[in-house]
Formats: structure tokens, C-alpha cells, sequence
């Protein structure tokens, strides 16, 4: 039996919309998400099109203030960076965390939006994917702590070790978003997968896709966004407000590529049980909300308890 376990995403793009500006009220929601049983804490990337504080300097802090919850990008973004700096970061904060992290990262998604972030730091759209794949290869072999070479069509580098080694042998692991044809990346190289299809039919298809083709265990997760009440009408007008704020887009386009849920707790609950069924293993919760203390303890409390707490592998 395999048991169904929890993760919440930091609210680190909802303050930069509001203009509120405070890490260290983040430091404190994840203390409260460890307290409250969820099992680990997530920040995700986007230094220019969705402005945020920066992930892996939020879980450093995160790192210090809890003990227990794993620590999560969702999701960083490779090609934006060199693999030796990164690998020398993500090691560094899983030494620091004695070995939590997971490397959730992504190619990043096909919008204007995207591309001109990547225009400003000058890498060419079009080679996100390959940039992506040339710097897990890299990273993984700069986490055994040894001097290594690596010569790519984007990356190359000779006789390079990078210190400290990570706390897990051979480094944190790396999960990857996306479906569809991304679905081929995640079987060869990932050791998890983090996508957020909106329809848990679509989910359990993909699953069993990389459960037949999957070169190493890959750990099914998803990532899902809700806005909580017990009147449906206002948690679906919540979510509206929520989401055109962070996307500055429509929330029927969001809604049609993310799963989203806006309603009662216990319609919340049998949602979720549906993705579960369909193989999903490790549920990261982004609230639609304005207070994030009160979500969190209402989702573990009225929503945790009626999840599928085990199911079979």
C-alpha cells in the first residue's frame, strides 16, 4: 500500500501581485504546513513574467525553520540558468535541509508571456527542452561530488566538482511537469512527475503511460489548485478574482489546462479521490485565497480526512 501524501505551494506569486512583499510571512505559513501534518512545502519560478520572491532563497529559509516537510520547486526553470549554479545551489540546500529537496522543474510553458522571459535572459525559446534534459545530465553528474566533464549542445565543461556534495546520494530528485509529448521526457529521465491535467480521466491515461515506459520509479504526483466555501457560487467567484489577478488571463482558458477546484470541502475531498484513484500519489495544493493560515488548517482538517489516505502501488 502506498500512502497519499500532501504538499502546499507558498503563496510567493500571490504576494508580489498584492505588492505585499513579506518572506517572512511565507516562512511562517510553512511552519504552520509542517505543524498541520502536510508533508511537504513548494515555491515556484519566474523571476520576469510572473514575478515572485526567488524559490530556492524562500526554501533556504524554510530549510532552517522546519524539520520534517520536504522542500519542492513547482517549478524551477533550467534552461534560465547554467547547470553548474544550479546544481551547486540545489546541493547546497539539500545539505542545508538534510536531504528534503525536490527538483521539480519544467521546460517552460509555450506562451508570449514565456518566451519574452527567456528573450530577456537571453536563451532562444526554442531550445528550452533540450537545455532542460543537457542540464538534469549535468546536475546529476556534478551531485556525486566528484570532478566531471560534460559536453552538450548547450552546456560544456571539463574536470568541474562542485561542493558541498548534496545530503542525498546522487542529489535531490528531479520531477518534472508537463503532458502529452512531455510525457516521453518524464519516462526517460524523471524520478517523479508533477502535471496538472484538469481531468482526472486525462490523468489516469498519462499515468499509466509512464508507468509502462518509465526507465527508473517515478513518484505520480499532482498539482492542483482550490478555493474552499461551503457556498460553491462564492468559492467560484473567489477563484475567478484569484486566478485572472496571478494569470492576467481568463479563468476559463486557466481552468481548461489546470486543475482547478472551487467549492464545498467535501466536494473538494471526492474531486480529489478521483485523481487518486487515477494514480496520484502526492497532492501540491495551491490555495485561490486571501489567508492562507485559515486554508491550511481548513483544508487538513476538513479536507485530508476524506482523501484516500492509502492506496494500492
Amino acid at each position: 500500500m502506498t500512502e497519499t501524501r500532501f504538499g502546499y505551494l507558498l503563496p510567493t506569486r500571490d504576494q508580489a501581485v498584492s505588492g505585499e512583499h513579506a518572506p517572512h510571512r511565507l516562512i511562517e505559513y510553512a511552519v504552520r504546513a509542517e505543524a498541520l501534518g502536510y508533508d511537504s512545502v513548494w515555491a515556484g519560478d519566474s523571476p520576469i513574467t510572473r514575478q515572485r520572491a526567488d524559490p530556492l532563497l524562500v526554501l533556504a529559509a524554510v530549510a532552517q525553520a522546519t524539520r520534517r516537510v520536504e522542500l519542492g520547486t513547482a517549478v524551477l526553470l533550467p534552461a534560465l540558468r547554467h547547470p553548474i549554479l544550479l546544481a551547486h545551489q540545489l546541493g547546497t540546500l539539500d545539505r542545508l535541509s538534510g536531504g528534503r529537496v525536490i527538483a521539480g522543474m519544467g521546460a517552460g510553458f509555450p506562451t508570449d508571456a514565456t518566451r519574452a522571459q527567456f528573450t530577456a535572459l537571453g536563451v532562444d525559446f526554442a531550445t528550452r527542452g533540450r537545455r532542460l534534459e543537457e542540464s538534469i545530465e549535468a546536475m546529476r553528474l556534478l551531485w556525486t561530488g566528484e570532478a566531471v566533464s560534460f559536453k552538450g549542445e548547450h552546456f560544456a565543461f571539463e574536470d568541474v566538482s562542485v561542493a558541498p556534495p548534496p545530503a542525498r546520494p546522487g542529489g535531490p530528485p528531479v520531477w518534472l511537469a508537463g503532458g502529452g509529448p512531455a510525457l516521453r521526457r518524464v519516462a526517460r529521465v524523471a524520478d517523479g512527475w508533477l502535471p496538472y491535467p484538469p481531468e482526472h480521466g486525462v490523468y489516469a491515461k498519462e499515468a499509466a503511460t509512464i508507468r509502462e515506459t518509465a526507465q527508473r520509479p517515478v513518484t505520480p504526483a499532482l498539482y492542483a489548485t482550490f478555493c474552499l466555501d461551503d457556498d460553491p457560487e462564492r468559492a467560484r467567484e473567489r477563484l475567478r478574482k484569484s486566478i485572472e489577478r496571478y494569470y492576467n488571463a481568463p479563468l476559463e482558458f486557466i481552468a481548461s489546462i489546470q486543475a482547478m477546484f472551487a467549492g464545498t470541502p467535501e466536494d473538494a475531498a471526492a474531486w480529489l479521490n478521483a485523481y487518486v484513484a487515477a494514480g496520484a500519489r502526492h497532492i501540491v495544493v495551491r490555495f485561490a485565497t486571501g489567508d492562507h493560515g485559515a486554508a491550511l488548517e481548513e483544508f487538513a482538517g476538513r479536507v485530508r480526512p476524506l482523501v484516500s489516505a492509502e492506496v494500492r502501488s
